[in-house]
């Protein structure tokens, strides 16, 4: 495994992302963007994702999130083939596990089928380790065994392609509650021996070969964040190099509560935040002008669009209006707009 690059690469940007000066010039990390209009593909298939979204009490932004993704698809004309849920599903108690009643209230009637007629493939989050009476995290995996709903998680780990007939993504599902770090704390994590599991499992299933164009990560732990909990140190030893070696497209995730978008020079990985599915907001801690191109408080979700020529990555917000875009070839380069 190549070597971790030192914390001051990491954080090299040689650019400023100001609103005059994105994408300009042959020294641009992006090539310069098509505007502000909404373009899409006739041939593409669609997702939406967020996480930080099962607030046990004010859920009224987590539905307002939902109505502007049900607005939204239909406003545009987009069929949405699956939804990628990012973590921290349940917060406070699951009283009852399988049978509790937020299952049906806050997400089968949240998210309905008829709207949302795909797979909701999930993740774990560190809320979802808690035990609130009995363990979250072991509810999530029974929910999804019963066959009568959506919700996906055959692990806490896998893989999934998409769409599952001639793939364009490969989506690879982590859990990246490890045992050790600061940002866990006193809450039930993976075990090492889990740990170690997954990760040899990551660096094998990155190695094999797949006909699908795009490679891309869900996690609820970002790797890299300007947002309230920051970096996420582990994760940029253990995972960061693998997604470097194997030119990873896409790093999905959540656990800050905002929408981010960040790219280093020379790195093939774009990683995006989706945390503004529901629970409170939380201030970002580093400017996006200093590590980029984007980030803000808001509540929202994000929707990806990808066809054989691009993949294209939209922050949207709860009134359904677009923040911020980008779209990406199967080559890797980067076109904000």
């Amino acid at each position: 495994m190549s070597q971790p690059y030192s914390r001051r690469e990491f954080l090299k940007q040689s650019f400023c992302f100001s609103a005059l000066g994105l994408g300009r010039g042959l020294d641009s990390l992006f090539a310069a963007g098509a505007g502000t209009g909404i373009e899409f593909a006739t041939d593409a298939h669609h997702l939406f994702a967020f996480g930080d979204w099962g607030q046990e009490t004010h859920q009224s932004q987590q539905r307002a999130v939902a109505r502007a993704m049900g607005e939204y698809a239909t406003k545009h004309g987009i069929r949405v083939e699956a939804l990628l849920l990012l973590g921290d599903n349940w917060y406070g108690s699951l009283s009852g596990g399988v049978d509790s009643s937020r299952w049906k209230d806050q997400f089968e009637d949240v998210y309905p089928a008829d709207v949302f007629p795909g797979k909701c493939y999930a993740v774990l989050g560190n809320h979802d380790y808690e035990n609130r009476p009995d363990s979250k995290a072991d509810a999530e995996l029974k929910y999804a065994i019963n066959g009568s709903s959506r919700w996906t998680m055959p692990a806490k780990w896998y893989r999934f392609s998409f769409p599952e007939r001639d793939p364009m993504i490969r989506w690879i599902a982590l859990d990246s509650n490890h045992p050790h770090g600061h940002l866990f704390f006193d809450t039930p994590t993976l075990t090492h021996q889990e740990m170690d599991a997954e990760t040899l499992w990551f660096r094998n299933e990155l190695a094999q070969s797949s006909s699908a164009l795009y490679t891309a990560v869900l996690a609820h732990h970002p790797i890299f964040s300007n947002g309230d909990h920051g970096d996420t140190p582990t994760l940029i030893q253990d995972w960061e190099p693998l997604l470097r070696e194997q030119k990873v497209h896409l790093y999905l995730s959540g656990h800050d509560h905002d929408l981010q978008h960040i790219e280093f020079e020379g790195i093939p990985t774009s990683y995006v935040i989706s945390g503004g599915g529901g629970a409170g907001l939380r201030n970002l801690k580093r400017s996006p002008s200093a590590r980029g191109p984007y980030g803000l408080k808001v509540a929202g979700f994000t929707h990806i669009e990808v066809n054989r020529e691009r993949m294209v990555v939209r922050h949207v917000d709860s009134q359904g209006d677009v923040l911020h875009g980008f779209r990406k070839t199967p080559a890797g380069e980067v076109v904000l707009g």
